[in-house]
């Protein structure tokens, strides 16, 4: 199945718990901590820039688009009330200069979209067997992930967003709801237009 190509991480501590050492953090860096500062962007940089690379499908402008985040996460830190993880709060801002960055895109013409078929040797899902025949095993695993990423990058952002969130980083309903600002009603049938699509794109995979 196509979905098992997206692999859903676990998360150590509970939201409750996870908000009440945000709120600490973002205490501490609004002190002027600057190791806090440092921590707080060591901890997210690594899921800010995948979910980027995720949502524009293209390396260079993931990396682009992490620093704003961080910028305009520094700079916004103090709106931060702890009604929601740092990390649900961070996903947020990602997601809207994601946005706003294909909005840009579109208004310039630009519309046409890297696709995410490099997503495995990016993050390296598959040994690199360029120079070496590859078992047909592992060919054909290769052929899928490329096809998944491809209608991936294909869906409209909307869809792309819920179905990153949910099934690559393994957000809650709830989570997602938060990170995006809208009804839990509303990721579900995101979600299940955004399945229903990818289905119908790799032919029941």
């Amino acid at each position: 199945m196509w979905q098992d190509l997206l692999v859903k991480p676990v998360r150590a501590l509970t939201w409750s718990d996870a908000a009440s050492a945000d709120w600490a953090l973002v205490q501490q860096c609004a002190a002027g901590d600057e190791a806090a500062c440092a921590r707080l962007m060591s901890d997210h940089q690594r899921m800010v820039y995948q979910l980027a690379f995720h949502l524009l499908g293209d390396a260079q402008e993931a990396l682009d688009l992490s620093q704003e985040v961080f910028l305009r996460v520094f700079r916004t830190l103090p709106s931060f009330r702890g009604q929601s993880t740092l990390r649900t709060w961070i996903y947020r801002i990602v997601v809207n200069q994601a946005s706003n960055r294909l909005r840009w895109w579109r208004r310039r013409h630009r519309a046409q979209q890297v696709p995410l078929e490099e997503h495995a040797a990016v993050h390296g899902d598959l040994p690199d067997q360029r120079n070496a025949a590859m078992p047909d095993r592992l060919l054909q695993q290769r052929e899928v992930a490329d096809r998944v990423w491809g209608a991936l990058g294909q869906l409209p952002f909307d869809q792309r967003t819920v179905i990153v969130l949910r099934e690559i980083d393994g957000l809650s309903y709830e989570e997602i709801a938060d990170s995006l600002g809208v009804a839990v009603g509303t990721v579900k049938s995101r979600l299940a237009r955004a399945r229903g699509t990818l289905r119908a794109a790799l032919g029941g995979a």
